[in-house]
């Protein structure tokens, strides 16, 4: 490579050779000759370089292909494949745009059931399903609501009748009691009014206030209402049991005592209302020598 090209450099510097020797015909045809042989011999050494090169740099580049693939087919292929991409996106948006233009546009929702509807939707904007759901919704809550208000009324109905009703057993426990304490006979038999204690019928459980106290009510074939109860008092001097009779006629409207009495073992009753004794004793003095008095 090296000694073409210094050829090629005398071949040109024996093109511009300058006339510095005497004019003579033959020289300048020499000349003449030289130069033109020297300039086709320039041409062909030139061209000869060009094949030259031309080759080595075909070659070379062969080289270099044949190590490493083309970069065209690689950006050929990703082109490829990113305009398909786009095109299957465009294919899919178009599709999806298609199709949905059936249905009104608007937030899509989650579908009501009976325990997720909230009220947020009107009635109109339901399905058959969501209706059936939000009316089964509906029809539970009033149960419930109903349920709660039947045992609400259930209970203030029991704890009237049981507390403070006129004629329950806990208003009139509470009434002989009281009776009792303010008894100076019932006081000298069981000792002071604020040590004495009342209860009801003993049982297993430590708590005291856990007695019941028996009682009972019955009504008669005239219609009257019969409430019977006994119970328990202590004192620091004796215990006793407490009866109580009481009837409350058909056309009354609150019990009046036929009986409450205290016996105390050992002791004679202390009657504190006895009527069916004083009933007898105004039969017995109204009636005498076959003769009614009055």
């Amino acid at each position: 490579m090296a000694s073409k090209a210094y050829a090629f450099q005398q071949a040109c510097r024996m093109r511009t050779c300058t006339r510095w020797q005497p004019s003579t015909g033959t020289r300048l045809d020499h000349c003449a000759v030289q130069g033109a042989q020297h300039a086709s011999s320039c041409r062909g050494l030139l061209f000869g370089f060009q094949t030259t090169r031309n080759f080595a740099s075909s070659h070379s580049n062969r080289r270099k292909s044949s190590c490493k693939p083309p970069r065209t087919t690689c950006c050929a292929h990703r082109t490829h494949h990113c305009g398909r991409s786009i095109g299957q996106r465009h294919a899919s948006t178009s599709t999806n745009t298609g199709s949905g233009s059936g249905t009104p546009s608007g937030p899509s929702r989650r579908a009501i059931s009976v325990t997720s509807d909230d009220g947020r939707y009107n009635w109109s904007e339901l399905s058959t399903g969501e209706k059936a759901a939000r009316g089964t919704q509906q029809m539970f809550n009033f149960l419930l609501v109903s349920l709660g208000l039947v045992g609400t009324i259930t209970i203030s109905y029991l704890l009237y009748t049981e507390l403070f009703a006129p004629d329950s057993a806990t208003v009139q426990f509470n009434a002989a009691v009281k009776r009792i304490k303010s008894s100076p006979e019932c006081r000298e038999l069981l000792g002071p009014a604020s040590q004495i204690k009342a209860y009801g019928e003993p049982t297993t459980s430590k708590w005291a206030r856990a007695r019941p106290i028996a009682h009972s009510t019955e009504t008669d074939r005239f219609g009257n209402t019969h409430f019977r109860m006994h119970f328990n008092v202590e004192g620091p001097d004796g215990t006793g049991v407490v009866s109580v009779h009481m009837i409350k006629p058909r056309d009354g409207d609150r019990l009046e005592y036929q009986l409450l009495s205290l016996t105390v073992k050992g002791h004679e009753t202390i009657y504190l209302e006895n009527r069916e004794a004083e009933r007898g004793v105004k039969g017995k003095v109204g009636k005498m020598f076959g003769v009614q008095w009055r």
